[in-house]
C-alpha cells in the first residue's frame, strides 16, 4: 500500500457529528470525510432544555451516543462535532446573559452552551445558531462542489425570522457573533401595509422589522388580528386560543383562503424587501427561502416563493444570474449545516 492510499485511507475513517438543539427536541446526523451523510432520516430525542443546562447537555450527550450507535461508527472515528442553536448566543456559542425563548431560565442566561458540550464530549465542538447552520446546509446542497466560491442570503421563516448569510461557502458570523439577524432590519412598510393598518412592533422592540411581518409571531400577534378584525365572521375567529388560530392559518392558506393568502402574500413582500436590501449590500448568488412554507404542499410553497421573486427588486444584470430556492429537508437542515461547519474545521487544519 502506498503513502496515498494510506492517507485516503485514513480521511475515509473519520466522520464529524452534526447535533441541532431545540425548544423540544434534539436530532444529530454523521458526515464522512469524504462529505457524505451516513443517515437520510431523523434521529431525535427529547432536548429537555426546559430542565436547566446540566439535563439539556446529557440529554445532546445521549443524542450524540444514538447517532452513532445508529450509523455503526465507533465513537473513536469522530473528529469533531457541530453544534446550533436557537439564539440569540455569541459567536462562541454563549447564550445571551438576557436569555431566551428556548432559554428563559436564569441558568441558561450567559452559558457557555459550546465549551460545555465540548467539556462533556471530549471533542472540539464548532458552534452557529440554528439559522446559520440551516442556511449553510441550503447553500451546500444548492451549489455542491462549487459551495466554496458562492455566496447566498437564506431567510427562515418560524416563531421568529431567522437565517444567514454565506460568502465564499462560510458563515459570515460578525465582530460579535450577531451577523446575519435578517429578522431585525427595518423595511419599507409603505405598499406592504393595508392603508391605515398600524405598523407591527417587533419582540425586539422595533418597529417594522423584518420579523414583525414575516414570522409565526407576527401572525399571531398583528396580521390575523387585523384581518379578523375586517373578517370578523371567518371561521378562525370563532378560536379561542391565538396561538391555535395563527398555527392553522397555513392550512387555511393552502386552501386558497383569500384571508390566509392575504397575510401570506405580506409575509412574502417582507421577505422580497429583505432580498432586496441583500441584493444592494452583498450581491449574493442565491436566495433562500425556509421555514412553514417549505413544510406545504407544493403548489402553496410554489406559490409563495413566486411571490417573494416577485418583490424582490433586482437589477437586470444580477436577476440574470441569481437563483430563488427553498431550504430543503428543514427538519434536518440544522444538523446536517452544523455538520459541515465541523468538517470545514477539521479539514481547515490540513487532517
Amino acid at each position: 500500500m502506498g503513502a496515498k492510499d494510506t492517507i485516503m485511507q485514513s480521511r475515509d475513517s473519520w466522520v464529524v457529528v452534526g447535533l441541532d438543539n431545540g425548544g423540544s427536541s434534539n436530532n444529530a446526523t454523521v458526515l464522512d470525510a469524504s462529505g457524505r451523510f451516513l443517515v437520510d432520516e431523523l434521529v431525535e430525542l427529547p432536548s429537555r432544555v426546559d430542565e436547566g443546562p446540566d439535563v439539556a447537555i446529557e440529554a445532546l450527550a445521549d443524542t450524540f451516543e444514538l447517532v452513532l450507535r445508529r450509523t455503526g461508527v465507533a465513537r473513536e472515528r469522530v473528529r469533531a462535532v457541530g453544534l446550533d442553536t436557537p439564539g440569540p448566543a455569541s459567536a462562541d456559542g454563549v447564550i445571551s446573559s438576557k436569555g431566551a425563548t428556548n432559554f428563559s431560565q436564569p441558568a441558561w442566561w450567559g452559558f457557555d452552551f459550546r465549551g460545555a458540550l465540548e467539556a462533556r464530549l471530549e471533542l472540539p465542538v464548532v458552534y452557529n445558531n440554528d439559522g446559520n447552520a440551516a442556511a449553510l446546509y441550503a447553500h451546500h446542497v444548492h451549489f455542491g462542489n462549487e459551495a466554496g466560491s458562492r455566496s447566498s442570503v437564506s431567510a427562515i421563516v418560524g416563531t421568529g425570522l431567522g437565517g444567514g448569510v454565506i460568502e465564499a461557502g462560510q458563515v459570515v458570523r460578525g465582530a460579535a457573533g450577531m451577523a446575519g439577524e435578517l429578522g431585525h432590519l427595518p423595511i419599507p412598510m409603505e405598499g406592504l401595509l393595508d392603508p391605515g393598518q398600524p405598523v407591527p412592533v417587533c419582540g425586539c422592540g422595533q418597529a417594522g422589522d423584518v420579523e414583525s411581518i414575516a414570522s409565526l409571531t407576527a401572525i399571531r400577534n398583528h396580521l390575523l388580528p387585523y384581518e379578523l378584525s375586517r373578517n370578523p365572521d371567518h371561521e378562525l375567529a370563532e378560536i379561542e386560543s391565538p396561538v391555535q388560530a395563527a398555527r392553522l392559518v397555513r392550512s387555511y392558506g393552502e386552501k386558497g383562503d383569500p384571508l390566509a393568502l392575504r397575510i401570506f402574500e405580506k409575509q412574502a413582500k417582507a421577505l422580497g424587501r429583505l432580498f432586496h436590501i441583500a441584493a444592494n449590500f452583498t450581491d449574493p448568488d442565491a436566495y433562500f427561502v425556509g421555514g412553514g412554507v417549505v413544510q406545504t404542499e407544493p403548489h402553496f410553497r410554489e406559490w409563495f416563493l413566486a411571490k417573494v421573486i416577485e418583490n424582490t427588486r433586482l437589477r437586470e444584470e444580477q436577476a440574470k444570474v441569481a437563483t430563488f430556492a427553498l431550504v430543503p429537508d428543514l427538519d434536518m437542515a440544522g444538523a446536517r449545516g452544523s455538520a459541515f461547519a465541523a468538517l470545514a474545521s477539521v479539514t481547515d487544519t490540513g487532517d
